[in-house]
């Protein structure tokens, strides 16, 4: 994972947990909430790596039963070749999901690893960056977001949305220090991620609208 990408997902984490108004939080409060969402992050890898777990055992037994109990294997000779076990669509999807969940834990780990290591500091510092330029733009940041949400009152926005779109408009309009398309797909990897099956249309939709108007290239 590159560093940038694991301070986007970091910034995100951290304007969740946000619980009074913005431009209430000192530097020091940002680094605690840092603090804290690492600590969730790991917690929640570690949890979703035992249902992983979990699952591949579910898993392993039900392969193991559907080839002991098979017709086609019970009358099979003694020491005959195990019978082919199909992947139904079931089973694909359980490890469709497996695969999901083993992903996030993965990236979920590798974001603390990158959040803790000194070499690494920037990933803290970027995400506190783009929480501090919100801090000071907070105002004009929402009212874009409201002008080209066609009649979406911005309070009753999925919070989801309306960080990942905080996140990327206070990077493309204020920090401006990133490529543009890497701002735009990688609000759309955090809504695919943490939001709803619309989410990336809008929030693309959204962004469009504001590199437009800006001029942005």
């Amino acid at each position: 994972m590159q560093a940038r990408r694991a301070a986007r997902e970091l910034a995100f984490i951290l304007f969740s947990q946000f619980d009074k108004k913005i431009t209430n939080y000192s530097k020091d409060d940002l680094e605690n909430i840092i603090l804290k969402s690492v600590r969730i992050l790991t917690s929640n890898a570690s949890d979703d790596l035992k249902v992983a777990v979990g699952s591949l055992i579910d898993f392993k037994n039900r392969v193991d039963d559907y080839e002991a109990e098979h017709e086609v294997n019970l009358n099979r000779p003694i020491g005959a070749a195990n019978v082919a076990v199909p992947l139904t669509s079931d089973l694909t999807k359980r490890i469709d999901e497996m695969i999901d969940i083993a992903d996030k834990a993965l990236m979920a780990l590798e974001i603390a690893e990158f959040t803790t290591l000194e070499s690494q500091s920037d990933v803290k510092d970027y995400a506190i960056k783009i929480a501090e330029f919100f801090q000071k733009y907070h105002s004009e940041v929402d009212e874009i977001i409201s002008k080209y949400s066609k009649g979406w009152d911005i309070e009753r926005l999925v919070k989801m949305d309306k960080d990942i779109l905080r996140i990327s408009i206070v990077e493309l309009l204020y920090i401006k220090d990133a490529p543009m398309k890497v701002v735009v797909d990688e609000a759309l990897e955090l809504a695919k991620k943490y939001s709803t099956d619309d989410s990336s249309a809008f929030i693309n939709g959204i962004l469009a609208k504001v590199i437009v108007d800006n001029g942005l290239k």
